[in-house]
């Protein structure tokens, strides 16, 4: 076969497999991503095999010749030569790009300042503080869309529960997703209905359906799957992530952050802006990571953020003594948290030593819109030995706790957690003051929690007396009747007062000399005007 033809031939198949593999893997049109080198070798790989097989009836290649390299056709020579450019590439580019040479490099891709805790942090109040973590919600979440009958069998719960700030709220959204293939092609004109939108305060679980369906998602097939979407616009950019989010009128978006790579070819990786797609429409547009529109809360990952503060904090005295000395290195505990400040979510980790002791010398707080760092030098326990505490609270339950979430209890800072059962459901609430983790609260609302710290607190000497809220009432009669019933594996007792209508519902974990009151005595309820429902209050202080 003429050479000319061979060629053809040769080239026609590599595009065809080239169109394929790209059509379902989408590799990055860039140098930065390491992928790339992969696809160019694989297509070479394929151009070489189909020109010799066309050619073997006429060429015969002897062995002295394969010594010599000498009888090897030109063709074969050109694609080893890219394909070992190829590798030398790879290979350089790592080179440069490792930590032993670019240590001020790694260690300038992330600014820290010194941040105040009291200033920084406002104090959270009861209608703001999330009640549920990721695992906790997605339980909702599947029990909501097993009560809709006229969706379950068509549609699921997709995995994202982003957590976002919505209308001055902390809540979690998910797009809801196509049970199955089948169920894309009976419903593939109409889109996906709605979104699944999760109160974390309250627990509510509402059902978002939209008057037109929402036609992009990683739900989807062919050319409206969001990734294919994205890459046949964006061909060059390398994708960090796909968050679903709303924005203040309830439109569904996915913000689709982008990687640039500023050390070497592969390694000091950044996030340099977003695409933001309108999940209904396809409507679609690159911002500059400075120009993200404020409504946005996820552009930087919590797992890049803490990759480039552990290149901050361990790289501090250069890349020998993080190796071995390790002198004045710190690096982030084992987990993470969000927390909502103002219009914004910022991600919570604790920095501990190397020396993987169970303190932290302080934590920090990150936008995750703008990646503005604060650390904050408050001594106390690792987040774990916090849960730890609030487990043994309430151990004969056998509740697990929630990695914490850090709150500004009257200017102290505080771990936060849920309860949960096994089947992760939450049923208690605590607080671990950070710097003295002894101090520790367990109850059946956080109300009563957050009373029972402040008492705490007070019994400390860390605050001055306890603070009076205008919300606060209180009253003092005398027992004329009580009940008790056991809710949740903790004994809760009702008292009627005399000359009273109302129910006052004391449980055991807020205070245990509940079990002491007898009809006849005389006693002082306080409770938060806010917790009555029903004709039953919830007492947050007794006073005999």
């Amino acid at each position: 076969m003429k050479n000319a033809k061979r060629h053809l031939i040769s080239a026609g198949v590599t595009l065809l497999f080239g169109a394929v593999v790209y059509y379902f893997t989408l590799p990055a049109l860039n140098i930065h991503n390491s992928g790339l080198l992969g696809f160019i070798i694989s297509l070479c790989a394929v151009y070489g095999v189909m020109f010799l097989l066309l050619g073997a009836r006429s060429t015969v290649v002897q062995v002295k010749d394969i010594r010599s390299f000498s009888g090897v056709p030109k063709t074969i020579k050109v694609l080893l030569g890219i394909v070992i450019l190829c590798v030398l590439v790879g290979i350089i580019g790592s080179i440069c790009g490792a930590k032993i040479f670019n240590a001020k490099r790694y260690r300038a891709l992330l600014t820290v300042e010194e941040g105040d805790f009291a200033t920084d942090v406002s104090a959270i109040t009861f209608d703001n503080i999330p009640r549920l973590d990721r695992s906790s919600a997605q339980k909702l979440g599947d029990r909501k869309m097993g009560e809709l009958s006229d969706m379950v069998s068509q549609f699921s719960v997709m995995d994202n529960y982003t957590q976002i700030n919505y209308q001055a709220r902390p809540v979690r959204v998910t797009p809801l997703a196509y049970a199955d293939v089948f169920k894309w092609f009976s419903n593939v004109q109409e889109g996906i209905p709605g979104y699944l939108l999760i109160d974390m305060v309250t627990q509510e679980v509402e059902l978002v359906r939209l008057e037109e369906g929402m036609k992009y998602s990683t739900a989807e097939h062919f050319g409206r799957n969001l990734q294919r979407y994205l890459r046949f616009r964006y061909p060059t950019k390398i994708f960090a992530a796909y968050n679903f989010e709303i924005n203040e009128e309830g439109v569904p978006y996915w913000i689709c952050p982008t990687y640039s790579y500023n050390i070497g070819l592969y390694n000091g990786r950044d996030i340099e802006g977003a695409v933001l797609v309108n999940a209904v429409t396809g409507e679609h547009q690159y911002y500059d990571v400075s120009e993200v529109p404020d409504w946005v809360d996820r552009v930087y990952t919590a797992e890049l953020i803490i990759e480039q503060y552990n290149y901050y904090g361990t790289l501090v005295n250069g890349f020998w003594n993080s190796v071995f000395a390790q002198k004045d290195c710190r690096v982030t505990t084992d987990g993470y948290n969000y927390m909502a400040q103002g219009d914004d979510v910022y991600m919570y980790t604790g920095i501990t030593s190397m020396a993987a002791d169970e303190s932290n010398i302080g934590f920090i707080l990150s936008n995750q819109r703008t990646k503005e760092t604060k650390f904050y030098a408050i001594a106390g326990a690792e987040e774990y030995s916090a849960m730890t505490s609030a487990e043994g609270q309430v151990q004969e339950m056998r509740y697990t706790a929630t990695f914490p979430l850090l709150l500004n209890i009257l200017d102290e800072p505080t771990y936060f957690m849920a309860l949960k059962d096994a089947g992760n459901l939450v049923k208690m609430y605590a607080m671990v003051n950070v710097r003295q983790y002894q101090i520790v609260v367990a109850a059946s609302t956080v109300e009563e929690c957050q009373q029972l710290y402040v008492e705490k607190l007070a019994d400390s000497g860390l605050i001055e007396g306890q603070p009076e809220t205008e919300e606060q009432a209180s009253v003092t009669g005398v027992i004329t009747e009580i009940r008790s019933a056991v809710l949740e594996g903790n004994t809760h007792y009702y008292f009627r007062l005399e000359g009273s209508d109302l129910t006052f519902a004391l449980s055991m974990a807020a205070d245990d000399r509940a079990v002491m009151l007898n009809t006849g005595d005389t006693v002082t309820f306080y409770w938060n005007e806010e917790e009555e429902t029903d004709g039953i209050i919830t007492v947050g202080k007794l006073e005999i």
